[in-house]
């Protein structure tokens, strides 16, 4: 059964998994101010929403998702710093709606995911990824890094990794991101989906209000604070106005060094 209709995600439902899909194969799956809300407002949903009891997340076509749509972020060039402020906001609130989500989360990664798209796999429970996929998680020699989206990858796949990705913006695969904790399995792309049925069968037997109790706990042992929140927009916000990352973005347009 097909839910609401947004512009750049689908949520469909069969029996009790319900499967959150987005919708931007044109590119890559990238994130835009649209789809952002649109994630925000279907995870608030999906969450109370009593009839589902796993939610699995994936991109349409070849990818993932790959983090911020480019032409988005050319308008952020003439953002002020406020707007620069609300809009990291708004990015940092999606991944802590998917982050917080009490229904268990699987991540469907059938392609790349590339700075946000890689938060984005942090955010959930499970990952299940084909062997093709790539991962990047900033890209730091265009000024580009991972502020509204570390909370979450740190937490992930720890300070030793996110050291070495973070600062190297170095592209891996889908062995190393399981290695390292971003994933949890990888198989051949024809297995994806059985492998992600595994993972929702485990949950299908269990009691949806003592896996609910189980994430409510882990949160528990390690809150994202309120403070991280506008810390890590308030970064993104000064290095987006600075003249570095101004000179960053502009080679990534431009696509030079």
């Amino acid at each position: 059964m097909s839910e609401k209709a947004y512009k750049t995600i689908k949520i469909d439902k069969t029996d009790s998994v319900a499967t959150v899909t987005i919708i931007r194969p044109e590119v890559h799956n990238a994130f835009n101010e649209v789809m952002i809300l649109e994630m925000i407002e279907a995870f608030k949903y999906l969450s109370g929403d009593e009839t589902v009891r796993v939610i699995v997340l994936t991109g349409e076509g070849k990818s993932f998702c790959a983090g911020a749509d480019i032409v988005w972020m050319q308008k952020m060039q003439d953002y002020t710093y406020d707007e620069n402020i609300k809009d990291a906001l708004k990015i940092f609130d999606m991944m802590y709606t998917v982050d917080i989500c009490p229904k268990p989360v699987i991540a469907k990664v059938n392609g790349g995911a590339m700075g946000g798209g890689a938060g984005l796999i942090s955010c959930c429970d499970i990952a299940v990824a084909a062997e093709r996929a790539k991962f990047m998680l900033s890209n730091t020699k265009y000024g580009l890094f991972p502020a509204c989206i570390s909370p979450f990858l740190v937490r992930k796949i720890g300070k030793g990794n996110a050291r070495n990705y973070f600062l190297t913006g170095e592209i891996f695969n889908a062995e190393t991101a399981c290695e390292i904790g971003l994933v949890n399995e990888v198989v051949v792309p024809d297995e994806l989906d059985n492998a992600v049925r595994r993972f929702i069968d485990k949950f299908m037997i269990a009691g949806p209000e003592t896996l609910r109790m189980c994430k409510e706990l882990i949160h528990h042992a390690d809150p994202v604070e309120e403070e991280e929140r506008h810390y890590h927009a308030k970064v993104i916000a000064e290095m987006r106005m600075s003249e570095e990352g101004k000179k960053g973005f502009a080679a990534f347009f431009e696509k030079r060094k």
